[in-house]
């Protein structure tokens, strides 16, 4: 295993290569074929020091952020295709503020309407992104840059590799919808610093 944060965890890199977003929007697959279960919970109460809430106002986005692990199949959970305009964080990198790259991820759509980070793509350098924690601080990241890739090429040690300062990667799908896979084909990932 190879330690790719700061702090203890610790996540094998072949893990990390299937955290691409798989399911970070679009519609629900037709009702003859439902999305596979899991009985295992993806999110769960997290009692300690947490992001709270992201609000972006260059792209009017503002919600709360729930925690989201791995599940059971290694797959990065993400919140509810049902409720699209809810974001998460995932809670096996560090909290934002704390060095190392935290991650917060969000539905360009879902439920027939646009999701939280919709307008992620129009990010620039420079544009701010808050957010609130559990113990009452409100941080400010700035935007350094902003791709769009292939799942196929996600940029696994770029995202969760260790940095030497407080970072934050807001990660959400983008490009073609491919009907058939019931998912977009690239991911929008956007870097910030803390200012």
């Amino acid at each position: 295993m190879r330690s790719l944060f700061r702090g203890g965890r610790v996540l094998a890199a072949a893990l990390l290569a299937s955290l691409a977003l798989a399911g970070c929007g679009s519609s629900p697959a037709p009702e003859s074929s439902p999305p596979p279960t899991t009985s295992v919970p993806v999110t769960k109460p997290y009692d300690k020091l947490r992001p709270t809430q992201v609000t972006i106002p260059k792209i009017g986005a503002d919600s709360s952020l729930i925690s989201v692990a791995v599940t059971k199949e290694g797959a990065l959970a993400v919140p509810s295709v049902k409720e699209p305009m809810q974001a998460a964080w995932y809670r096996l990198s560090p909290v934002p503020g704390e060095i190392g790259p935290a991650i917060v991820l969000g539905h360009v759509d879902g439920n027939r309407q646009a999701g939280i980070f919709a307008r992620l793509h129009e990010l620039v350098p420079g544009d701010e992104i808050k957010v609130r924690r559990s113990d009452g601080q409100e941080l400010t990241f700035a935007v350094e840059r902003s791709i769009q890739v292939p799942k196929d090429e996600f940029p696994t040690e770029a995202v969760y590799g260790n940095t030497d300062k407080a970072q934050l990667r807001l990660i959400t799908c983008g490009g073609v919808f491919d009907g058939e896979e019931h998912s977009y084909e690239d991911n929008v990932i956007v870097y910030a610093n803390l200012v």
